[in-house]
């Protein structure tokens, strides 16, 4: 449950977040296995984007808290191809003073609830199995199941990563 004397704010993100966006993200680009990315990208990458998420119609979200960016998630498309439109991948990042606190729980309630009343069927969480089990156990509590592993297929801080793909449907069957 996340403390609502905490959180301040859970709204959609706009172009004048993505400076502490940016900083966020950079730090687990940097620090951690949680994204694949060995460069942080950009404030010119991260409009770039912004905009195409916003072309296509898919959540961005923020969270603030204490008087600044706690955190963040949006829905990115699974694949180009166009058969696979009504299927996303997540991503949730907060910031390191915000872990714990139950935000990334409220992000991804949010998340799923804005997808499914876009008209998303399914969403598909990437986790890096890094011994780490925040994200696991975040996805799980709300109702996602594996759906597979794949072995060695990324390499940072001199290391090969195994992925747990993690998938939940929002529509009925």
């Amino acid at each position: 449950m996340v403390n609502s004397s905490i959180v301040k704010s859970l709204r959609a993100a706009t172009a004048a977040d993505l400076p502490a966006i940016a900083e966020i993200y950079a730090h687990y680009v940097a620090n951690s296995t949680a994204t694949f990315e060995l460069e942080a990208p950009d404030l010119a990458e991260w409009r770039n984007r912004f905009a195409a998420l916003g072309e296509a119609g898919l959540p961005f979200l923020l969270a603030e808290a204490e008087g600044r960016t706690a955190g963040y998630a949006y829905c990115s498309r699974w694949k180009t191809r166009p058969a696979y439109r009504h299927t996303v991948e997540d991503s949730i990042y907060l910031a390191p003073w915000a872990v714990g606190r139950g935000l990334g729980g409220a992000l991804l309630d949010e998340l799923l609830a804005r997808c499914s009343a876009g008209g998303i069927r399914e969403v598909i969480a990437i986790v890096a199995t890094t011994g780490d089990p925040a994200s696991e156990a975040l996805h799980r509590k709300r109702g996602f199941a594996e759906a597979g592993r794949l072995s060695r297929v990324g390499y940072k801080h001199e290391r090969w990563l195994d992925t747990m793909l993690l998938q939940r449907s929002l529509a009925a069957h």
